[in-house]
């Protein structure tokens, strides 16, 4: 009984978390003024794309998801790597300070993003990259939460087994490619989907650093659409959908990967 009533628990959980992404799908293939009824309706009486068709002639779409699959994917690329190699460094390479730097990131974790957003802002116009996709991808380029989830994962990595390599002259640079990048592959996937996930939602950043309409995101053009047609749900809801789909058909690719790096992590941590 346990066990049915435990069952019966996750399914009406599981139904409750899907209805509105059911809903949200629905919503956009309905006739305008179809999804304010009440009660709400959980299928298009009569099915149509014109909501989609609107999207890819008002908000220039294919611009606004190519940005941010830019942007994203630039994210990511730099995140792995770079988080890769400070993670890697921190767990398995002795240098004065590392305990002392290791816990002034800890305490950083606490400081909310957006306290540093100004100072951040203040920076990349020095630099000149304000309104520029280097300006957007740059804060996302190194995180304290990727550094210390590769952290974890690399210090399960036994020691003896990087002093053999080392012993046999490999260098630094070989033993971490050879070595630690097969051996964390399923962590760099999860971070990479972290990442990519990240960049691709972000709409206050972009929303800040960028100002040409070129160079929106797709989460940013889709506020502004939100502005000019706050009546039409379909419309929305269409928005909504272009923007989801394809980070729920990356994670479902990913999956087997992304829990093997939780899992993984948790246990070797």
């Amino acid at each position: 009984m346990k066990r049915i009533a435990l069952h019966l628990g996750l399914s009406v959980a599981a139904i409750l978390t899907a209805l509105p992404l059911w809903w949200m799908v629905a919503a956009s293939f309905m006739p305008s003024g179809e999804a304010n009824a009440f009660p709400p309706r959980l299928w298009p009486s009569r099915p149509t794309l014109d909501h989609y068709a609107t999207l890819l002639a008002r908000v220039q779409l294919g611009r606004a998801a190519l940005n941010s699959l830019l942007i994203a994917g630039l994210a990511t690329a730099c995140a792995v790597a770079i988080n890769a190699m400070a993670g890697y460094a921190f767990a398995k390479l002795r240098f004065p300070g590392r305990e002392r730097v290791a816990r002034l990131l800890v305490a950083a974790l606490v400081i909310p993003g957006q306290v540093a957003m100004l100072p951040l802002f203040l920076l990349l116009k020095q630099l000149g990259l304000v309104n520029t996709y280097w300006g957007v991808v740059l804060p996302s380029m190194a995180s304290i939460f990727g550094i210390f989830l590769v952290r974890q994962y690399v210090q399960a990595l036994p020691d003896s087994l990087l002093d053999a390599a080392r012993v046999d002259g490999a260098s630094e640079w070989r033993i971490f490619r050879s070595l630690v990048l097969p051996w964390c592959r399923p962590i760099l996937v999860t971070l990479g989907l972290f990442t990519f996930m990240g960049a691709w939602n972000d709409f206050l950043w972009p929303l800040v650093i960028l100002s040409d309409s070129e160079r929106y995101t797709l989460p940013v053009a889709l506020a502004n659409l939100v502005g000019e047609h706050v009546q039409d749900t379909e419309l929305i809801m269409a928005g909504a959908v272009v923007t989801v789909l394809p980070v729920v058909a990356l994670f479902l690719a990913l999956q087997r990967f992304y829990l093997a790096g939780l899992s993984g992590g948790a246990l070797k941590g």
